[in-house]
């Protein structure tokens, strides 16, 4: 189980990102799947996720429509569309799928078993 992440930069506020998570190994459809950041000195914390019990996508409050996750299922992969970017937004950004299903999979840190590498995302005001 691999996954790839990329897609991260250098922008400005306001501006607009799209983050890849490409998995190899697996099937993410089978499998509960999320983006995850991690900004300098905090902790990391979930994005969006898609629990595979229920299919819906979660958001935390912060980034409710601004950003959008999805998949492209041909391609097994998955992303992250953030618009309106803010300069708290920035962190280092990490997919993440796990086999399992995780019902607070926007608290699912700790559960998810398979992350990328993680993708640099910089918002400059």
């Amino acid at each position: 189980v691999q996954l790839q992440a990329s897609g991260g930069g250098l922008v400005q506020t306001g501006s607009s990102l799209t983050l890849t998570c490409t998995a190899s190994g697996f099937n993410l459809a089978d499998y509960d799947i999320g983006w995850f950041r991690q900004a300098p000195g905090k902790e990391r914390e979930g994005v969006s996720c898609i629990n595979e019990m229920d299919g819906i996508k979660h958001y935390r409050d912060s980034v409710k429509g601004r950003f959008t996750m999805s998949t492209d299922s041909s391609k097994n992969t998955l992303y992250l569309q953030m618009n309106t970017l803010k300069s708290e937004d920035t962190a280092v950004y990490y997919c993440a799928a796990d086999p399992a299903i995780i019902l607070d999979c926007l608290n699912g840190t700790k559960d998810f078993e398979f992350w990328g590498q993680g993708t640099k995302v910089t918002v400059s005001s």
